[in-house]
């Protein structure tokens, strides 16, 4: 699997989420990052990389 595939579906599994009640999601694609926007206001952040072999 590709860093960039999993990435995809990362995103697709949080913007689908109906239980964790995410107000916005924004990317930075060439940082592997995404932020994360709760409905209460509050926010994380999420770096994604591959585990070399």
């Amino acid at each position: 699997m590709t860093l960039n595939y999993f990435k995809d579906k990362l995103f697709d599994l949080l913007n689908e989420s109906e239980e964790l009640e995410i107000a916005d999601i924004t990317t930075e694609d060439c940082n592997s990052v995404f932020t994360v926007v709760m409905a209460d206001g509050s926010a994380f952040v999420i770096k994604v990389s591959a585990k070399e072999s």
